[in-house]
C-alpha cells in the first residue's frame, strides 16, 4: 500500500519532473509565452488582414511600413526608457527621437485609417487593434529579454 506521503496519482517508478528555478527578477515562462503569443497573433492578424484587403499595393505598403516603423520605435523607446532608469547613458537626442518615432508611427496609423475611404469601419478597428497589440507585445518581449539577461547576470 502507498505510504501516507506519496501522491497516489504518481506511480512510484515515475521520476519526478525537475522544476527549473526562476532567477529573482526573471519573468515566468507563462508571461514570456503570452508575450510572444500576443506578438505573433497581432502581427499575423495585421498581415493576413492586409494580404486579404481590397486595396492598392501602395496602400498595403504604407500600412506594412507603418507597422514595421511602429514596432521598431516601440522597442527603441522601451530600451531608451529602461536604460535611463538603470543609469545607463542615453543621449537626449536618441531618447527624444525614440518618443518622436513612436508618436509619428501611431499618428500615421491613425491618420491613414481616418482618411481611408475604401476601408469599412470594422476593418479600421481591426487594423488599429492589431497594431496596438503588436506594439504592446514588442515592448513586453523586449522587457522580458532584458529582465532575463539581468537575472542571469546577477548569479
Amino acid at each position: 500500500m502507498a505510504e501516507m506521503n506519496e501522491n497516489p496519482l504518481i506511480k512510484s517508478d515515475d521520476k519526478p519532473k525537475i522544476k527549473m528555478e526562476r532567477k529573482e527578477g526573471e519573468p515566468t515562462a507563462a508571461f514570456k509565452g503570452a508575450s510572444w503569443a500576443a506578438l505573433v497573433v497581432g502581427v499575423s492578424a495585421y498581415l493576413i488582414g492586409l494580404f486579404n484587403a481590397a486595396m492598392e499595393l501602395n496602400e498595403k505598403g504604407y500600412y506594412f511600413a507603418v507597422l514595421v516603423f511602429g514596432l521598431y520605435a516601440a522597442v527603441s523607446l522601451q530600451k531608451a526608457v529602461r536604460d535611463r532608469e538603470e543609469d545607463i547613458p542615453v543621449s537626449g537626442i536618441y531618447y527624444g527621437l525614440s518618443w518622436f518615432a513612436l508618436v509619428v508611427s501611431i499618428s500615421l496609423m491613425a491618420i491613414g485609417l481616418y482618411n481611408a475611404g475604401s476601408i469599412i469601419l470594422s476593418e479600421k478597428g481591426f487594423y488599429g487593434m492589431s497594431f496596438v497589440l503588436s506594439l504592446f507585445a514588442a515592448i513586453t518581449i523586449q522587457k522580458n529579454i532584458r529582465d532575463t539577461q539581468n537575472a542571469r547576470e546577477r548569479d
